[in-house]
């Protein structure tokens, strides 16, 4: 583990309460410091040690992106939304969410290939935002990664049930004593997540064989499930539903529907967001990286829409199998298909370990670059020098997340996954638009900062009106309205206040319009979900509020202060006296 040199703040018990009396001067100091670039890519980088290998081209991210997202989204979250939210618009719900990732994939993308790193939004938002921003994004993309895969094991554990014909509650051991939700234990996802681990601990290069071999295999599979659902499904179950008592039509739930199952699929799309953590590892990230992650998503859009529109034809959306819909849509037949519900039970676990594969590089790689920053233990940022992967961070990630997936429900994860990755896309775009029209020390950011603060809070007003305000006459005009002063706004910006800088490389195209569309995309989409939601994602955020202030502000003004990397925001007098008053040192 760690060892703290002798004037660290964690070195005794007494100068860690001496740098807690500091904390005010040192978060005002800390919070709004920001990196560069170059520091990224060369100091901070130095601080694991060995380098990860560049052995990945864009054919790699393109069955990286893939594997991660085709798997945990149609064969976890489909039946969920279907059956609650959306009906069979499920299809239109896929289309939205995938536009929505297209966008964000974009700003994921210019940063990548200008800053080839593997630490993605956490790095990204500490050249723009500062290090508070990138620690509270960086702690919630954690949350997010160990729930979704998490959730995602527990649903390779219904589908291989399937596969081999033996019912979930056969091997889920049920404990009375622990709330609903949280009482069932299954062992078998706990070992999926931990051979995963080994194998991620093991090599990147192999990993990726791995991949591409279950995401060939899955790809068939895929096939197979479209065909059979348009060859042995009925069109009138895209209208009518099972029981006439439930709401008809193929919008039986109307458009709120649509967007609260385009919310909850949201989490289908994780996994692009995971390849750009393998840029630090792309032999050539120009080229590689814009394939590897818009191309990934564009695809495994088109695969999600054809995959629901496949299972809406097969059954009435009121009779989907929420756990398992695929193979759910056979298990009843008679009439010779049953034998179908295993196949797809073999297909949909292929998909889930592809899913959990890619999924659990990108946790560990989020986690490595955050202990390389010094606001988390350096433990976590060491690449073993044997196997050029973050052994640290994906043995420790990987352990958390089979404690997760022991005892924790697929329903109770879902949404907090959801608002996790809205959240961290939104703050990807807002940090795109900054970093194009801020200089740091050249440009004033308050145009900007003013420009993104009014952009959302005017989305904020149309998505509380179009979710809150009962359907009016009134109501279109209101909507209308905030919709003509976000629009002005955004013209307004766009002809007043000039670029800064442009990228080198590769940029996203029409700024700032397709930042701001995502900005409203995730916004609109984060109105969409349910208040436990948010209770939850604040309790996490306030909890990494507490570890920041608690250890991370500290580890890092000591890592300023031995010189592991500068500050390049405004110091606050009482700690700049600290600095230079040797006595003062904790």
């Amino acid at each position: 583990m760690e060892t703290h040199p002798r004037n660290s703040s964690f070195s005794s018990c007494s100068a860690y309460l001496r740098a807690l009396a500091h904390t005010p001067a040192r978060v005002s100091r800390r919070a709004l410091s920001v990196s560069t670039s170059y520091e990224e890519m060369s100091r901070v980088r130095a601080k694991s040690g060995s380098d990860m290998r560049k052995t990945l081209r864009w054919y790699d991210l393109v069955c990286f992106g893939i594997g991660g997202m085709v798997g945990a989204g149609v064969f976890v979250t489909t039946g969920h939304a279907s059956r609650l939210n959306a009906g069979p618009a499920i299809v239109i719900s896929y289309a939205i969410a995938g536009l929505c990732a297209l966008l964000s994939a974009f700003c994921y993308t210019e940063f990548a290939v200008d800053m080839p790193v593997a630490g993605g939004a956490f790095s990204y938002l500490r050249v723009t935002f500062g290090e508070f921003a990138a620690f509270l994004t960086g702690s919630n993309l954690i949350m997010e990664y160990v729930m979704s895969n998490a959730a995602v094991a527990r649903g390779f554990a219904s589908y291989f049930g399937t596969a081999i014909g033996v019912p979930t509650a056969k091997w889920r051991l049920k404990v009375d004593g622990l709330p609903d939700g949280f009482n069932e234990i299954d062992v078998l996802a706990v070992a999926v997540v931990l051979v995963i681990t080994f194998v991620i601990c093991y090599s990147t290069r192999e990993s990726s064989v791995v991949n591409m071999i279950l995401t060939v295999l899955h790809i068939l599979f895929i096939a197979f499930v479209i065909l059979m659902g348009f060859w042995k499904g009925d069109p009138k179950n895209f209208t009518e539903p099972g029981d006439p008592k439930n709401p008809s039509g193929f919008f039986p739930y109307g458009a709120k529907g649509v967007f609260n199952g385009a919310a909850m699929v949201y989490l289908s799309y994780i996994g692009y967001d995971a390849v750009s953590t393998m840029a630090e590892e792309v032999k050539n990230p120009v080229k590689d990286i814009p394939i590897g992650v818009s191309g990934s998503v564009i695809i495994v859009t088109v695969l999600y829409c054809l995959m629901a529109a496949s299972m809406s034809m097969l059954m009435p959306y009121d009779m989907i199998d929420a756990e398992a819909p695929f193979s759910g849509a056979f298990s009843g037949k008679s009439d010779g298909w049953k034998w179908v519900s295993n196949v797809i039970g073999v297909g949909a676990s292929f998909g889930i370990l592809t899913s959990l594969l890619v999924a659990m590089l990108g946790q560990a790689r989020y986690m490595c670059v955050i202990g390389r920053s010094s606001v988390v233990p350096a433990w976590f940022a060491r690449v073993h020098p044997k196997t050029s992967t973050p052994v640290n961070a994906s043995a420790f990630l990987g352990i958390f997340t089979a404690a997760i997936a022991l005892f924790t429900d697929l329903t109770v994860l879902l949404n907090l996954v959801s608002i996790g990755t809205l959240f961290v896309f939104y703050m990807v775009a807002n940090a795109v638009i900054y970093r194009r029209y801020v200089n740091l020390g050249t440009t004033n950011p308050q145009p900007t900062l003013s420009f993104l603060f009014l952009f959302s809070v005017t989305s904020i007003i149309f998505t509380l009106i179009w979710h809150f305000v009962p359907p009016c006459k009134s109501k279109a005009f209101m909507l209308g309205a905030s919709a003509i002063v976000a629009i002005a706004v955004l013209q307004i910006f766009h002809c007043v206040v000039p670029q800064a800088k442009k990228p080198e490389f590769w940029g996203v195209p029409l700024m700032p319009w397709i930042p701001c569309i995502s900005i409203f995309l995730n916004i609109f989409l984060l109105g969409s979900l349910d208040g436990p939601s948010y209770v939850r994602f604040g309790f996490f955020s306030a909890l990494a509020v507490l570890v920041y202030l608690l250890y991370s502000v500290h580890a890092s003004f000591d890592a300023e202060e031995d010189g592991s990397f500068g500050q390049k925001s405004c110091e606050s007098p009482k700690e700049s006296a600290e600095s230079e008053d040797p006595s003062l040192k904790v």
